[in-house]
């Protein structure tokens, strides 16, 4: 196996003396059974070598997924010199990807690791608590439980009981990882916000004292900075008439932009999408909304209908998924937001937008900003595009404030 996806004998003789070759084989015989080409099959065998000399995993042992990433860590660093830094952090996540199916193969991976603090029951209580009260999805709990349980640990290992919580407890938390600059301002303002929705539900059960969430900070920008960036109509247009080399993936960007641009999805709503959410009969199509915890309906306009048709002839391939849009390589499976993204940043390379946002979310931005550009008011646009809140529809308005000034400046002439 080694031998027919490698040639030089330096590099076959690394595979075959390497730890677990037995175990390695197996697997790649299986991604063999999955259809995967040839080219990846050599990508995971190259990942899967440096993953088992890193770890030194004997046979039959578990490996978590701390474990992998921390392999993984490794591993990039030695190839920073090889690539830069964006191709070296999609390289880690393929890595760490391609080593927790191999592990989960054997059955030696830990599914769920337990977190080393000792409020699991509160974290759980809380988080069935919002899902009921928030109608939380799935990727919003994930996110806030990566805020809130190393936290939890961090009071654990300096001995702060959670009963003793106090304000400067959490601000020195979070100044902590905001000066390892290893996060973002944004990610911090999240997990800012995520601790501080948690000790608000905890101050609520009693669990600690009370009026310490509203002193939290969430490291909010300056007003106006955060207006959202959207692109215009005639990129919009340029977008949709994008052509790429493969067809069948053409077929399916298309009728995942056509999504994104007419009804100003988010990305994970188009990822949700399932075949039994066309009516074609009625001309509806319902999506459900993670972030709101609703389900739409909408209009299925012709355009929209005739792109999805085209996918759905010519590209989609023939699987057991009801998700309605699915990979088009071996092995299928649903797609996510991580493709979405790269769908669209590629297009908008292709027509030369030079703004660093170059995600879906832009394209939500855009179409809010052209039906507002109609006329139409901001509780009509927030109810289009699934807003709770008209405030949340509001920023959008500030886009315009130049040719307002523009516009006022003209009266007051016309006036003096």
């Amino acid at each position: 196996m080694i031998k027919e996806l490698f040639s030089r004998p330096k590099t076959i003789r690394d595979h075959c003396s390497g730890p677990l070759i037995d175990e390695r084989l197996r697997y790649l015989q299986h991604c063999v059974s999955l259809g995967i080409k040839q080219c990846t099959l050599r990508e995971i065998a190259g990942h899967l070598l440096q993953t088992v000399k890193r770890l030194d995993v004997c046979v039959g042992e578990t490996v978590n997924l701390t474990q992998i990433e921390s392999a993984a860590q490794a591993w990039r660093h030695s190839i920073r010199h090889r690539k830069n830094l964006s191709e070296s952090r999609k390289a880690t996540q393929l890595f760490v990807g391609h080593a927790v199916q191999f592990f989960r193969f054997l059955g030696w991976f830990e599914e769920n690791q337990t977190p080393s603090h000792t409020h699991c029951d509160k974290v759980v209580q809380f988080t069935q608590s919002m899902r009921c009260e928030r109608g939380w999805a799935d990727e919003t709990v994930k996110n806030n439980h990566y805020a809130i349980n190393p936290f939890l640990t961090w009071l654990k290992e300096r001995g702060t009981d959670f009963e003793q919580l106090n304000i400067v407890d959490i601000e020195e938390y979070l100044n902590g990882i905001q000066a390892s600059g290893a996060y973002s301002r944004r990610t911090v303002r999240e997990y800012a916000q995520g601790i501080r929705t948690f000790i608000g539900y905890a101050e609520q059960q009693n669990w600690c004292q009370p009026g310490i969430s509203d002193g939290i900070l969430t490291y909010r920008w300056c007003p106006g900075q955060d207006i959202p960036k959207g692109i215009s109509r005639e990129q919009v247009e340029r977008l949709l008439a994008t052509r790429g080399t493969d067809q069948a993936a053409q077929y399916r960007a298309r009728a995942i932009l056509m999504l994104l641009c007419t009804y100003g999805l988010r990305a994970g709503e188009v990822c949700t999408l399932k075949l039994d959410d066309l009516d074609w009969h009625a001309g509806q199509l319902t999506v459900r909304c993670p972030k709101p915890g609703r389900t739409h309906m909408y209009p299925l306009s012709a355009s929209v209908g005739e792109a999805i048709a085209d996918y759905l002839q010519a590209a989609r391939p023939v699987c057991e998924h009801r998700e309605l849009f699915v990979t088009l390589q071996a092995p299928v499976r649903p797609i996510n937001g991580s493709s979405i993204y790269s769908i669209v940043k590629r297009r908008m390379t292709m027509i030369g937008v030079s703004d660093q946002s170059k995600g879906p979310h832009v394209l939500r931005h855009a179409t809010a900003q052209y039906l507002l550009d109609q006329g139409m008011s901001m509780k009509t646009v927030g109810d289009y595009l699934g807003h709770r809140s008209v405030n949340s529809t509001a920023v959008y308005a500030k886009v315009n404030l130049n040719m307002l000034r523009e516009v006022a400046v003209c009266d007051l002439e016309g006036l003096l």
